[in-house]
């Protein structure tokens, strides 16, 4: 397998921890993104979005991060990561969801504003930053995962990176002591591998 990864990235390092857990071997290929490598051919031809993660599996070409989680939860996993029954797995497209919109326009660009001093709105993403923070907190202090079940799923996954990352877009994780407690646990699964401002 090969990963298209930008090392800094939350959405590829859901990726290569998944990949960990799993102990699924990986080549990673860096891609550019200050120089805009992935922009441009021949990464473009690769993803038209444009954008990175990108899994490749033999022939199988996966995009998107939450994608890749589904592909590798349905491929390579046991059902524990992806449930089959049509609650558990709405719950964790739910989470999927959040994990893409919420977690991405809240805490994610606040990370990205302060660490790469990149222009944001910096009023509207802090209050969807804090927004985001709260349904999190809120559901981690009523059940150990996102998805409400006795271990963990891809919906943790999803989610985690950006919420443990918090702090790098200015949000101190004292105030959510159930996410704190969550990373904890996370951090204690077999596999559990880090990424720069998550040693």
């Amino acid at each position: 397998m090969k990963l298209h990864d930008l090392s800094l990235s939350g959405n590829c390092y859901k990726a290569r921890l998944f990949l960990s857990l799993l102990g699924q071997s990986v080549e990673l290929i860096p891609v550019n993104l200050l120089q805009g490598e992935h922009k441009q051919v021949p990464f473009i031809t690769i993803n038209s979005r444009g954008q990175v993660p990108v899994l490749e599996d033999g022939e199988d070409r996966v995009v998107d991060s939450q994608a890749i989680l589904v592909y590798l939860a349905r491929r390579y996993a046991d059902e524990t990561w992806y449930p089959l029954d049509a609650l558990t797995q709405a719950r964790i497209v739910g989470w999927l969801s959040f994990a893409a919109n919420e977690m991405h326009h809240g805490p994610a660009t606040a990370r990205v504003g302060r660490l790469f001093r990149r222009p944001i709105d910096e009023a509207l993403t802090a209050t969807r930053a804090l927004a985001a923070m709260r349904i999190v907190e809120q559901q981690l202090a009523e059940h150990a995962w996102l998805a409400e079940t006795a271990a963990p799923t891809i919906a943790d996954i999803a989610v985690y990176p950006y919420a443990a990352l918090a702090g790098e877009g200015g949000i101190d994780l004292v105030a959510y002591p159930a996410i704190r407690a969550w990373c904890s646990r996370i951090r204690e699964l077999p596999g559990y591998i880090g990424m720069p401002g998550l040693e």
